[in-house]
């Protein structure tokens, strides 16, 4: 789908959208900037903008394949893609598959022990607030979703979650957690949207357990452009089934 940039409609910490000529496109561009902590660490990630839409274009067209709607309608550049403009529901959607970051601190659990299923977790999408987690009630009585829109989230998230995790098995990375958004399409469908890269998402190499993603930059680790360039290399390999 080819359209033209047209004015600047909003910047996060690690995109900027654009409008195009068309109303029912925008480009959203990856940043190489990066934070942490709620916007407490800030710093650059040298290819990091590039990496993220590469690595989440791949994962939207496989994603799709399954029949699960994306936003991803076409590549726009190395660093931005062009996606369908939608009205967001202001909900990160978070699925958990081993124990990890701020579960650990909160649960009984050790990092690394696996869960005996997956977790999903909502939080509410507000920098101001922290992102609290919220309950499918809260959610509910603060009509951020009907129930019909919770249950078609939570169902597609767990869907996603078994088409990443065995995707990414068969390259040798497992797939800790992973945060997500949604955001409804002019007819009102929910549309799974934001990005799937390292930024988002923690990978760990299946045999050492070495950290593929943001958590490198979060934990002063080093060697976070090559553990991005990595992610990127191995989800574009090609691999038997």
């Amino acid at each position: 789908m080819k359209v033209k940039k047209k004015k600047k409609l909003y910047e996060g910490k690690a995109k900027i959208m654009y409008e195009t000529d068309s109303e029912t496109a925008l480009i959203q561009e990856f940043k190489d900037d990066a934070t942490a902590f709620n916007g407490k660490k800030t710093g650059q990630i040298t290819n990091k903008g590039f990496v993220n839409n590469q690595v989440s274009a791949h994962f939207f067209k496989y994603i799709s394949s399954f029949h699960v709607r994306t936003h991803f309608l076409d590549m726009y550049s190395d660093n931005a893609m062009v996606v369908q403009n939608l009205k967001m529901i202001p909900l990160e959607v978070v699925m958990r598959n081993i124990a990890a970051g701020s579960l650990v601190e909160k649960m009984s659990l050790n990092e690394g022990d696996r869960l005996e299923s997956p977790l999903l977790e909502f939080y509410l999408k507000d920098d101001a607030k922290g992102d609290p987690q919220m309950t499918k009630e809260e959610i509910l009585a603060m009509e951020l979703a009907s129930e019909e829109d919770v249950e078609f989230i939570t169902r597609t998230s767990v869907k996603v979650n078994a088409i990443l995790k065995s995707f990414l098995e068969r390259r040798g990375i497992l797939l800790v957690d992973f945060k997500v958004e949604y955001g409804k399409n002019k007819d009102g469908k929910i549309i799974l949207a934001d990005e799937i890269s390292p930024d988002t998402c923690r990978f760990w190499d299946a045999e050492t357990k070495e950290r593929l993603d943001k958590d490198r930059f979060r934990k002063d680790m080093g060697g976070v452009e090559e553990a991005y360039e990595e992610v990127r290399r191995r989800v574009y390999m090609e691999v038997s089934h």
